[in-house]
């Protein structure tokens, strides 16, 4: 399992989650710190190989008193190369696997469930808002 992660700085509020790479297993990304408060963003998931594969994006918080994760957004399953933003920001329309009306927590992460080991070539990047 590749992993990526840590704190977010101001200057940070754009980052690479995963670099692109061709992975056949679900990604999990290290927790990130959300030390500048940032509210929310654009998460983009870039595929840009690939044929057969089924991949399910989605944003986590981590509760900080039991550790466990909870699901913010659970995206749509990509099962096409191109392009998908998942958007999180309080206010915002809700769309179901798209959008979602809520805060980014302090502590957070990504994980892309691959449905099986076909491969995929993708990146995942994040753009945050204050």
């Amino acid at each position: 399992m590749a992993t990526v992660g840590g704190s977010l700085t101001h200057k940070d509020l754009e980052q690479t989650i995963a670099a692109s790479a061709a992975r056949t297993a679900t990604f999990t990304s290290d927790d990130f710190q959300n030390i500048d408060s940032a509210k929310g963003g654009h998460l983009i998931v870039d595929v840009t190989a690939g044929t057969g594969f089924n991949l399910t994006p989605k944003i986590q918080g981590k509760d900080s008193v039991s550790g466990k994760y909870y699901d913010l957004l659970i995206g749509v399953a990509i099962t096409a190369t191109g392009t998908t933003v998942l958007k999180i920001y309080p206010g915002i329309a809700v769309s179901p696997n798209v959008a979602a009306s809520d805060i980014l927590p302090r502590t957070w992460r990504v994980v892309v469930t691959a449905a099986d080991a076909t491969s995929a070539t993708y990146s995942v990047g994040v753009s945050l808002a204050l």
